[in-house]
């Protein structure tokens, strides 16, 4: 059976998305932080793991472009997975009781709106994944205290639904990444995430850009993540796209002529996103 670590606990985002992706009987390992995520995988603890990467509302991790590059980490596969949030309470509870709201930073974020429109005086408090919040509050039974989660901590965790789909945006996705220690390129890949370094004069970054342009390769994604150590340089990750493999080989070996540094972090086939209409 897969051993498949996942930044938090039963119920949360992250386990949805690793039972979704693998779609068999796996054993989901919890970590508190990703980057005891990353120390699994390296020290071959755990097969997979599934880590977040953006969220259409709240944007991308960058913590987490760090620490795949610091722990050499390659990127098999993804999954987009629609998140809804939820306010859960213990049973009994009103909205009028409620003076304190758990859940993780991002999850408050997404649902920053519907908190100052109904709760505008109530404390908020960052956890460390929202099943964890879902759990805290039911194992204490708290009284004055609601919880942001999916549907299923509600279930585990015995708490009552208040109010679903309290995310700002309804069409609200994260994308995680599927992560292994050994990767080799994913069958029919057809997908590339890569991060390269430019030298610091005119167009360097635009000239690397345009080659894939000029192979016909899309450019889904580009982000700049600041290199510890040294102000004002960036490493740029892109995810790009193909139908032709030939063009991609193409591509990334004229990249090599431009860029001062090039690393593939992962040959893998793109996920489908299915939009939700609400």
């Amino acid at each position: 059976m897969k051993r498949i670590a996942v930044q938090g606990i039963a119920g949360s985002f992250h386990e949805d998305a690793a039972l979704k992706y693998f779609n068999e009987e796996v054993e989901i390992v919890e970590c508190k932080t990703f980057t005891s995520i990353c120390e699994l995988i390296d020290k071959d603890n755990v097969d997979y793991a599934v880590m977040a990467i953006e969220n259409s509302i709240a944007g991308s991790l960058l913590k987490n472009y760090q620490l795949i590059r610091d722990y050499h980490l390659r990127i098999i596969g993804e999954i987009y997975l629609h998140i809804q949030m939820n306010l859960l309470v213990c049973p009994g509870v009103k909205p009028k009781n409620i003076k304190h709201i758990y859940s993780h930073p991002i999850a408050l974020q997404q649902c920053i709106e519907y908190i100052e429109k109904y709760y505008p005086k109530a404390e908020l408090h960052e956890s460390l994944d929202t099943a964890g919040s879902a759990k805290l509050i039911a194992e204490k039974k708290l009284e004055n205290a609601a919880a942001i989660g999916n549907l299923r901590s509600a279930e585990l965790y015995g708490l009552d639904i208040l109010e679903t789909g309290i995310e700002s945006n309804k069409r609200n996705y994260t994308r995680f990444l599927v992560l292994s220690k050994h990767g080799n390129p994913t069958e029919k890949s057809n997908k590339a995430s890569v991060c390269f370094e430019v030298g610091h004069f005119y167009g360097a970054l635009a000239k690397v850009l345009n080659t894939f342009a000029e192979n016909e390769i899309n450019l889904m994604k580009i982000q700049s993540v600041p290199i510890l150590g040294k102000p004002k340089e960036y490493t740029i990750h892109v995810d790009i796209e193909w139908d032709n493999t030939e063009n991609y080989d193409k591509a990334i070996h004229q990249v090599l002529k431009s860029a001062t540094s090039l690393s593939i972090l992962g040959e893998y086939k793109r996920a489908e996103l299915t939009v939700q209409n609400q």
